[in-house]
């Protein structure tokens, strides 16, 4: 396909960058890189729970174009798979960021095919991270892996604005939350004899985490 064409089918991806970075330009929370030492000072805990009918859940606040979620994304999947638990993937894009927003919402789009593609998305950003490096990339990268799984990008991913919406969405709960930086990684748990939610601060430790988290939880 002819570049211009793929230029005007992302076209409005880029009119989401730029919204994005003035919804985000106005945010208090200011986002780093890596955790604070005592961990993130949680001011609404609601957020923090396993989906209904799970005991044990991973819940992550992510930024697609951050480099440590990439280095985390790999164990977070194969933790989620051993333990076989959901992982809670919620969006959080940092303002200064140029690209990671329009990705969140590209992920969301895939996400409305199947939810196993949409983080098949996520998965392959993060792994492609480094050779991502401009808005322009993210739009080819994204029509390489639409049509890799025989899916046509319509002109307009987000025609109506919602997939954006959402995207804010998680932003503001991140922010009701307390998220000072990405990622943001809890084992959360129902029922439990321990701690309702850890902030998973050494990775090293995340399955003692939850070992004692699944051990809080059982029932006889």
């Amino acid at each position: 396909m002819p570049r211009s064409l793929r230029f005007v089918r992302f076209a409005p991806g880029l009119v989401l960058t730029f919204a994005a970075l003035a919804f985000f330009g106005r945010a208090a929370v200011q986002a780093q890189f890596a955790p604070p030492d005592r961990g993130t000072a949680v001011h609404d805990p609601s957020a923090l729970r396993p989906p209904a009918g799970a005991r044990v859940a991973l819940i992550e606040f992510e930024d697609l174009e951050c480099p440590d979620c990439a280095h985390a994304n790999p164990l977070l999947k194969e933790a989620a798979a051993k333990y076989r638990i959901p992982w809670v993937r919620h969006d959080f894009p940092l303002p200064f960021h140029a690209w990671s927003f329009t990705a969140a919402v590209n992920a969301r789009w895939f996400d409305l095919k199947s939810k196993a593609l949409g983080d098949e998305y996520r998965d392959s950003v993060f792994s492609n991270q480094p050779s991502i490096t401009s808005p322009e990339i993210l739009r080819d990268f994204t029509d390489k892996f639409a049509q890799s799984k025989g899916i046509a990008v319509p002109f307009a991913i987000d025609p109506q604005g919602k997939l954006a919406a959402d995207v804010k969405a998680d932003y503001a709960l991140g922010q009701r939350v307390g998220i000072e930086h990405t990622p943001t990684i809890w084992v959360v748990t129902a029922n439990s004899k321990g701690a309702p939610f850890v902030e998973v601060i050494d990775r090293t430790k995340l399955y003692q985490l939850i070992d004692q988290a699944m051990a809080d939880t059982h029932t006889r």
